[in-house]
């Protein structure tokens, strides 16, 4: 293990996090909402923490390894998540304490959407902008963004790509060099934004609303500058923009990378990842809809414009809302909440198990089945016309059972702190999915749980958001032996 190597990293990247502070010190000086000073704290604490640990090592240089990739990306994320939350902590007006000022910077940073905030239109606009560009950083991943710029400095980044990088095959890359493979994800992603943003402005949100919810939908995060989220705008136009870039998001953005290079739709056709994703989200949206108009919740225009956001919102692991879920009648807040485990494609800003691993699940699942049938049959699964082999369908059943073991033991553990059954079970899920939104007591909002419950909450949004292994790694004896 090189710790020099390491504080090297996390020096630089803290520092380049530091920068990222300036937009919203202009937000505060354009709008005068006094709160500029919490973010100039906020920048010298970080740049000097950042210095400090960079300058004692800077002129060492070695090759990071593995498992200073796993490291660096469990650290800097549990680090960027703590030096985030200066600016709640300082501003004024709201008042936070450091557990709940953590909790939000968590949640922005893994683009959960978990809010302990309430009173979002009474805000000033520089903290409103803030937790909007913690979700839009933390949607590409800080990492990602991070090794365009490490290799000019001298330190590669293919250990921190791997280590970042969502789905079960973390090997693939869009261009043959990985400095070139994070430019062109970071290109897609914000020409998304701009896209999205431009949609919002023409539909009739102000022009600071419209970037903010940009960076939220991109990055498939959910915070809103409003406390009825998108509800506030009362538009069914913004409502379909919304919707459109909630899904785009949560493909892989690999196939928008193929799919601009090639100048055709067809990458996204014949994936079998993004046709199950669309195929269940058509199903989801069928099921929304029927229910809520045979229930009498709308009339068959609001269920079906309703329906169709709100199940697109929650499978893709947004969490934005128009109306209060929860409070739809019988099974139907507990099928779109199923849905959130499913979540968005691997490459894709959205949370959840991902797509490609369900699928693979289910093949392996059906091919169990055939085998009680032909003990003795070779049944390869194949993704396409690609054959998967048994150590990646291994790994996958590996991830599913260690996930199921973490939902629950963080289930007893939120019990044990005193919520009921069932704040508890969807707080986890909504924070391991990296939704949001919940049911029980965390349906609006975080703010009312206990101070241990946010920690526990806390690890959860980061094991989901470094899909369980990356962070569960460091606590093996193994990981840690010469």
């Amino acid at each position: 293990m090189h710790f020099s190597i390491i504080f090297r990293v996390l020096g630089i990247l803290l520092m380049l996090f530091s920068l990222t502070l300036f937009p919203p010190i202009l937000v505060s000086l354009w709008f005068e909402d006094q709160n500029h000073s919490a973010f100039w704290i906020a920048f010298f604490i970080t740049f000097s923490t950042g210095l400090a640990a960079w300058f004692p090592v800077h002129s060492i240089h070695h090759d990071l390894r593995t498992r200073d990739g796993f490291l660096i990306t469990a650290l800097f994320w549990t680090v960027l998540g703590l030096f985030g939350s200066l600016p709640f902590i300082f501003s004024n007006g709201l008042e936070l304490s450091f557990t709940d000022a953590l909790f939000e910077s968590m949640s922005g940073l893994t683009t959960t959407g978990a809010t302990v905030i309430t009173g979002l239109d009474e805000l000033p606009q520089s903290i409103l902008y803030y937790r909007q560009q913690l979700q839009w950083l933390g949607g590409i991943g800080i990492i990602v963004i991070a090794v365009a710029i490490l290799p000019m400095l001298g330190i590669g980044g293919m250990q921190l790509y791997r280590a970042e990088a969502p789905g079960p095959v973390k090997d693939s890359k869009l261009t043959p060099r990985i400095t070139e493979t994070a430019k062109a994800l970071f290109a897609i992603y914000l020409s998304l934004t701009v896209f999205c943003g431009l949609a919002y402005w023409f539909a009739g949100m102000s022009l600071f609303d419209a970037i903010c919810h940009a960076y939220a939908t991109v990055a498939i995060g959910g915070f809103s500058t409003h406390d009825a989220s998108i509800g506030f705008f009362q538009s069914e136009t913004i409502m379909a923009i919304c919707t459109l870039f909630m899904i785009v998001s949560g493909i892989n953005f690999g196939l928008h990378f193929f799919s601009w290079r090639s100048r055709s739709l067809s990458h996204f056709l014949r994936d079998p990842e993004c046709r199950l994703y669309l195929s269940a989200i058509l199903v989801g949206c069928l099921v929304t809809v029927v229910l809520l108009y045979s229930f009498g919740v709308f009339g068959l225009q609001d269920s079906i414009s309703q329906g169709i956001f709100q199940l697109v919102s929650i499978l893709t692991t947004t969490g934005f809302a128009t109306t209060d879920f929860s409070a739809w009648p019988n099974v139907l807040p507990f099928i779109l909440f199923y849905f959130a485990f499913m979540g968005g494609c691997a490459g894709s800003t959205g949370g959840g198990i991902k797509v490609i691993r369900i699928l693979l699940l289910l093949k392996q699942g059906g091919r169990e089945i055939k085998r009680l049938i032909h003990p003795n049959a070779i049944i390869p699964i194949k993704v396409g016309n690609t054959s998967v082999s048994d150590r990646v369908v291994d790994a996958v059943w590996g991830f599913f059972a260690v996930y199921v073991f973490a939902f629950f033991v963080m289930f007893l553990a939120l019990i044990g702190t005193g919520l009921d059954v069932v704040t508890a079970f969807f707080a986890v899920g909504a924070c391991i999915n990296n939704l949001g939104p919940g049911l029980g007591e965390v349906a609006a909002h975080y703010g009312d749980i206990n101070d241990p419950a946010k920690w526990v909450l806390c690890f959860a949004m980061l094991l989901g958001r470094l899909e369980v292994f990356t962070l569960l790694v460091l606590f093996s004896p193994m990981f840690w032996r010469r």
